[in-house]
């Protein structure tokens, strides 16, 4: 951190040429100029371009800056979320609006693809659905219906990257549901939940320390149920092999139940992180659990 912070000095000290002034506004001229002619991926990759032109732009003329770089360690690439399309409807009694992500920067070119191509065709799919239903409502004139996805970035590190996609569908009542994936940046592995571990073993670990923390949290406050249903007397029993989960940027793991999953609608989406000494025995390695 120190050795961060001394870099920053340094660089904040450096006298910028006035030679960049120019290359500056002559860069910003083209960006406006091709604004309206590229796709937001695209816009994005020339912005990059620019940024490095006047990157390399400054390192030649500014021999204090290069010197100050020289002891930066090089980075790899850079992994990014970004909105790629929005599909809305706004009408008097049906609203929606879902939000599609899609990753640029990864090595694996077609884990990417993939990735992005499961994002676009889910929004369409679940849009299509939405679509169909209001037609219908529409044909006996009453109801209300409402639909929103999007997507938050869990984790971000070097090693990895958790994205968590919310899909909040209301009738009367909503109900949301989530998803995640989460991406060793390294290896350019898409990661399970059953790939962490050595065996299904797992399972029994995981719920059985859930079950105790349930009812631990539900003797502390009054307001805290965890059943299936609201007035249901069904408790949780155990999590699926392939519960949805992040990794947090801390190495540890976070079990996610959807709303009504097991507790009442008021709980909304329930989250859990799991204490790591508890799966240590069961773990296939800490490159990822710690």
């Amino acid at each position: 951190m120190k050795q961060i912070n001394k870099l920053k000095k340094e660089y904040d000290d450096i006298e910028i040429p006035s030679e960049l002034d120019e290359m500056v506004k002559q860069s910003i001229k083209r960006a406006k100029a091709t604004k309206k002619k590229h796709s937001p991926l695209k816009q994005w990759s020339i912005g990059v371009a620019a940024a490095s032109a006047l990157f390399i732009g400054s390192v030649n003329v500014s021999p204090a800056l290069a010197q100050s770089m020289a002891n930066v360690p090089v980075l790899g690439a850079i992994v990014e979320v970004f909105t790629v399309q929005t599909l809305t409807m706004d009408k008097e009694t049906y609203q929606a609006e879902l939000k599609t992500p899609a990753i640029t920067g990864l090595e694996d070119e077609g884990l990417q693809a993939s990735l992005n191509e499961k994002y676009t065709e889910e929004n369409k799919e679940l849009f299509k659905q939405f679509k169909e239903e209001v037609a219908d409502m529409e044909e006996v004139g009453a109801g209300h219906l409402g639909i929103d996805t999007g997507y938050e970035v869990k984790t971000d590190t070097e090693q990895m990257l958790s994205i968590a996609r919310y899909y909040v569908n209301t009738v009367g009542s909503s109900s949301t549901t989530m998803k995640y994936d989460t991406i060793d940046k390294h290896n350019n592995i898409l990661i399970s939940l059953p790939s962490l571990f050595k065996d299904d073993s797992y399972i029994e670990v995981i719920s059985s320390y859930l079950t105790k923390e349930m009812k631990q949290q539900m003797a502390d406050d009054e307001n805290i149920s965890y059943f299936a249903f609201d007035g249901s007397n069904l408790e949780f029993m155990t999590i699926q092999a392939d519960q949805d989960f992040y990794i947090t940027a801390d190495h540890k793991l976070v079990i996610s139940f959807d709303k009504y999953e097991v507790a009442p609608g008021y709980m909304g989406i329930v989250t859990f992180e799991i204490p790591s000494d508890i799966l240590s025995d069961v773990l296939v390695g800490d490159t990822y659990i710690r």
